[in-house]
């Protein structure tokens, strides 16, 4: 436990320097990091380590401006610059303190990497979204204003916890499927309570209907308002197609209804001219509408029905036959997740291992692992990099692949990113 003494002091400090200007939510966020070194869980100690790593940059830079601010009003600053040198020394000590091998043995085995690399990019994205947006996008803020500290902290801990627990590939598919359904439940949970009166519990008070076929019709039709649209490419662009089997608030649902029974086979082939389809009617039907100059109210109830059809596609279809059938026929951004995704370098590809057991095939619920995909050695182009089949092969034939890393490198990359993206969309997004 000694060698959790530096870390605790260091944090101790950054709080106190918190407290001396009120910023009492920064307060719990310094004295909650020092909580995660009673998790025994490798990521947590790297993540405490990384930030200790940042304190040290912030004393140095708290530094740099006492100097400045002294040798302008002409007074001494030396000494000051020293004593602040001395508590970011402080505070790379306590991070180095924490790679000493009784640290590393209570923290348990495992890679770290993969949970800490979740857990700062979801800080990192949850508090460039807090300073940058014009409204407050966390709700701590708006309930306790300057609470957002907190929150951030406790969404990135459990993208870091999530990524941790996803590496195991035998459970990952039903965290997956449950993880997922966290976040629908708490965007339509808060959509819901907003609808009721509760109003702090939207984003803007500007409603728009949460339908994916939107993501593109709706900026075609308004003009304007391109922020789902670009949220959407940035995660594509990041994580491929998982948009589709990780991030979308209403896939949860498909994913639900398809998980009752075992798919029962492939979808038919003319499912892609469908979906294709769909697409450009609802780009086309945006465009006319604008064109036509159709108000919004008739617009609206148009993608209302589209959206309730795709419900009835999921508790019909999807439900009988086990496979995503609204994700992976009728949901016109499917497609275009799909088709972009393939600009993204993660890949799931077999190995020579493969006996063609059909157990990959029977986990999919994407119809991306057909006797034909099989076959040809890699899941079709419907596949969206759920995972499911990596957990489900017993012949670890299914893997993931990214230039220059290894398989197992390569999983770990992906779950670590996509773990912190919805757990930062977990906190912000919402209608």
């Amino acid at each position: 436990m000694l060698a959790y003494v530096p870390a605790v002091l260091s944090l101790l400090i950054l709080a106190a320097h918190a407290l001396r200007f009120g910023e009492m939510g920064q307060v719990a966020a310094w004295l909650a990091v020092a909580g995660l070194l009673l998790v025994r869980q490798a990521w947590a100690r790297r993540a405490v380590q990384g930030v200790l790593v940042a304190g040290f940059f912030f004393w140095l830079d708290v530094a740099a401006d006492i100097a400045r601010l002294r040798l302008a009003m002409g007074a001494p600053w030396v000494r000051m610059a020293l004593i602040m040198g001395a508590v970011a020394l402080v505070c790379a000590a306590a991070a180095w303190a924490l790679e000493g091998k009784k640290a590393r043995e209570r923290a348990g085995d495992g890679p770290g990497w993969p949970g800490a690399l979740a857990f700062f990019l979801c800080l990192g994205l949850v508090l460039v979204a807090r300073a940058k947006s014009p409204v407050q996008v966390l709700l701590a803020d708006r309930f306790w204003p300057g609470w957002g500290w907190l929150e951030a902290l406790a969404l990135a801990s459990y993208a870091g916890w999530l990524a941790h627990g996803l590496l195991n590939p035998a459970r990952s598919a039903r965290w997956r499927l449950r993880a997922w359904g966290l976040f629908s439940l708490v965007f339509f949970g808060q959509l819901g309570l907003g609808l009721l009166g509760a109003d702090s519990l939207l984003m803007t008070g500007r409603l728009h209907l949460p339908v994916p076929a939107l993501i593109v019709a709706g900026p075609l039709f308004r003009g304007h308002g391109l922020f789902m649209l670009v949220l959407f490419a940035s995660t594509v662009a990041l994580v491929g197609p998982a948009w589709c089997s990780w991030l979308c608030y209403v896939g949860a649902w498909d994913g639900w209804a398809a998980s009752g029974r075992r798919p029962s086979g492939p979808l038919p082939r003319w499912r892609w001219p469908l979906r294709l389809g769909l697409l450009g009617l609802a780009a086309a039907s945006a465009l006319g509408l604008r064109a036509m100059g159709v108000a919004a109210l008739p617009a609206v109830w148009l993608a209302a029905g589209f959206g309730l059809a795709g419900v009835g596609v999921m508790l019909f279809i999807s439900r009988r036959l086990g496979v995503m059938a609204h994700c992976s026929a009728w949901c016109p951004i499917g497609p275009l997740s799909n088709l972009l995704g393939r600009l993204n370098p993660f890949r799931v590809r077999m190995t020579p291992d493969c006996t063609q057991c059909g157990a990959c095939s029977r986990a999919c619920r994407y119809d991306a692992l057909t006797p034909r995909d099989i076959a040809a050695g890699r899941p079709g182009l419907s596949c969206t990099l759920c995972g499911d089949c990596v957990g489900a092969c017993q012949h670890a034939a299914m893997q993931y692949r990214f230039p220059g890393l290894s398989p197992a490198a390569s999983r770990a990359l992906f779950l670590a990113l996509v773990a912190g993206m919805h757990a930062a969309f977990l906190g912000v997004a919402r209608i």
